[in-house]
């Protein structure tokens, strides 16, 4: 936040100014979606708060997990400022609801946990934070199991549809799997379910 501050209080001309504050904007911007952008799924898994910046970084992951003592809160609008890192571009996304998310942004008052679940924030809840992350290793250990080829398409794909047309993301998907479906990996998959394997196929690194 140091050259932030340091922007503020420069005496330049404020054309200059402001076009040194985008590119420090978006720098800090690109560092969120770095997350959405990974190939990998992400999984975000939050104990206790939430707040801000938390929100930003949680809503650029792919699956949330959060312990009931659990929180979150939209906090800029209390400090003078709108999120400018991807809270209001991915949160009416995540959780369906445009009314939702405009109440917590506009009021920054707190999500607690059985609300961020019923409202789809978070995908489960757990007791306590060692129980949480020990399943958060688990099913990130379940999904490195499978197929990469089928595991980053799927991501790519669900990130594409969330801001595309129906047509337009069946459209990517058929010319997508013209050449996914001649990868190894879907052999491998199938050879394994058709002799009812108890060993998880191994698939080379993507």
């Amino acid at each position: 936040m140091g050259n932030l501050s340091e922007q503020f209080s420069s005496d330049d001309d404020i054309a200059r100014k402001s076009k040194r504050l985008y590119k420090i904007i978006r720098a800090y911007q690109e560092s969120f979606s770095a997350i959405e952008q990974c190939p990998k799924p992400v999984i975000a898994a939050v104990h206790s708060a939430c707040i801000g910046g938390g929100v930003d970084l949680i809503t650029a992951a792919d699956i949330r997990f959060c312990t009931k003592d659990a929180y979150f809160c939209v906090k800029e609008v209390d400090i003078g400022l709108a999120a400018d890192v991807g809270t209001l571009q991915r949160l009416p996304k995540v959780i369906g609801s445009d009314s939702l998310a405009r109440d917590l942004a506009l009021t920054a008052r707190r999500m607690y946990a059985d609300e961020a679940k019923e409202s789809g924030l978070v995908s489960r809840l757990f007791d306590d934070k060692t129980s949480m992350i020990q399943y958060a290793l688990d099913v990130g250990k379940l999904i490195a199991s499978k197929s990469p080829v089928a595991v980053q398409g799927t991501k790519i794909h669900m990130n594409y549809s969330r801001n595309h047309t129906i047509e337009e993301s069946l459209q990517f998907m058929a010319v997508w799997n013209a050449t996914m479906l001649q990868s190894e990996d879907l052999m491998k998959a199938a050879m394994a379910m058709a002799t009812r394997s108890k060993e998880n196929p191994t698939f080379s690194k993507l």
